[in-house]
């Protein structure tokens, strides 16, 4: 609407400036972590009950099915940054159960680079861009890793084959960190656990993810979405690792650290159940954008466990959902359970379907209290208040038993992929503190890549 054919656009045109002044808003921030993602729905069926060690209603009855959403994506990159970019890749669950929303919030690795949630923030920087030059930086990446040896074990996991994975759909997912399940009984157990892609594992090489990161930005999620909507749908069979209790806090390594895995000899998978993802998204940015997971997003029958990582994070992801989609982002249609929830939150931005019943407790009227069924199984505790360290110091034999799994050829690749990165640093003191680490996680990983980088053994202090 304009004064005359050649005139100015008029203030009254109220079409034209309702539409710009929702296109101004259309965005919401992009995550801090795992910006970049593909999701889609899906369904878990229980194969084997589960009934002994947790009274989670998803895992007890063969045959119980649940419906999912699921959400894979980048550490790092950034919204449009290519998928194919060696990273590891974010694998997580949210399983609207009878009891509520149950998120399992993990990797594609059953590992990670920290165990101390104060060092989150600062690994997250380090993996981002250069604040003077805006590029992502090599050097930035190592110097943290190289003052960082609890990192060995991941960094050695991240530049192997599984760091470039050929499809989302052939790779496997991890819980990552140690939870508790908790019986009708109340017995109590520890459980880590395993999501296993039924279509196998395969990688791509470096030359090849390069390639295709030129030729297509998007094609880990491309990929998978033409599967899906082809009727080729993946599936993943959901194991764990069950710990009977004091087992668990005897056990010869710290089963909370992160940085660290369980034995599977000590401790065999076993199987629960299989996620078979069938339904591609309605709408990318409700059903994919606008998902929030949260470790903290726990039904009855599972509960934290004393993973100090873990702990931080039960806090940081609500908060950063709170930030990025407002204070009642759990109504929004991706975050809300399939059961009616009862609380005392109210108002706030964008705030749904409330009523006008009693918003404080306690109260007369007949308003919602807490349900005994859900209470916590407690831990025992007994210490001096202080900044511990968060585990042993022993950062290397886990790495070293890495590396030993590895085929010849594997590890020939990995010490490229070392040369490729790691030798093109500026700083020779982080390429000697990272080779240190390897050589103290196993004689032949070190000496290897200090060959392949350009670094004297008899420099380094074992």
């Amino acid at each position: 609407m304009t004064a005359g054919q050649r005139g100015p656009v008029l203030i009254q045109d109220y079409q034209l400036l309702e539409k710009l002044a929702h296109f101004d808003r259309e965005r919401i921030p992009e995550r801090v972590v795992h910006a970049k993602g593909a999701g889609a729905k899906g369904v878990f069926k229980v194969t084997h009950d589960m009934s002994a060690y947790t009274k989670a209603d998803l895992f007890n009855g063969e045959g119980k099915e649940t419906p999912l959403a699921i959400r894979i994506s980048q550490v790092a990159g950034e919204l449009g940054y290519p998928d194919t970019i060696r990273d590891v890749r974010g694998f997580a669950v949210k399983f609207y159960t009878e009891q509520g929303n149950y998120d399992i919030v993990g990797n594609n690795t059953p590992i990670f680079f920290i165990n101390d949630p104060l060092k989150f923030p600062d690994f997250i920087h380090s993996q981002k861009r250069d604040p003077r030059s805006h590029k992502r930086d090599v050097n930035m990446q190592f110097d943290f890793w190289a003052h960082s040896p609890e990192s060995i074990h991941q960094v050695t996991y991240l530049m192997g084959d599984r760091g470039n994975p050929t499809s989302y759909r052939t790779m496997n997912g991890y819980g990552s960190h140690t939870y508790k399940w908790v019986n009708a009984a109340a017995e109590q157990f520890w459980v880590k656990y395993h999501f296993i892609s039924d279509q196998g594992v395969s990688n791509m090489t470096n030359e090849v993810a390069e390639k295709l990161a030129g030729q297509d930005t998007d094609y880990l999620q491309n990929e998978l979405f033409s599967a899906i909507e082809d009727g080729n749908y993946p599936s993943w069979t959901l194991y764990v690792q069950i710990i009977p209790y004091q087992e668990g806090l005897d056990y010869k390594y710290d089963i909370f650290d992160v940085t660290k895995v369980v034995s599977h000899k000590d401790y065999p998978l076993q199987e629960v159940g299989v996620m078979t993802l069938n339904a591609n998204p309605d709408n990318y940015f409700e059903d994919v954008e606008e998902i929030a997971f949260s470790p903290a997003n726990l039904v009855p029958g599972i509960e934290p466990s004393l993973d100090k990582l873990l702990q931080g994070r039960l806090f940081a992801y609500k908060d950063a959902a709170r930030y990025r989609l407002g204070a009642n982002y759990e109504q929004l249609k991706a975050n809300r359970p399939r059961n009616e929830v009862h609380n005392y939150a109210r108002d706030g931005f964008m705030a749904q379907n409330q009523d006008g019943s009693v918003n404080y407790e306690p109260n007369g009227q007949g308003g919602p209290f807490e349900d005994p069924h859900a209470s916590i199984s407690g831990d025992m505790f007994q210490g001096m208040t202080g900044a511990y360290e968060p585990y042993d110091t022993d950062y290397y034999s886990a790495a070293g038993r890495l590396y030993n799994l590895m085929s010849e050829e594997e590890k020939q690749r990995l010490v490229e992929t070392f040369k490729q990165t790691l030798g093109t640093i500026d700083s020779l003191e982080n390429k000697r503190l990272m080779v240190q680490q390897m050589a103290r996680a196993d004689a032949d990983y070190g000496q290897r890549v200090a060959d392949a980088i350009g670094v004297d053994m008899a420099d380094i202090e074992l």
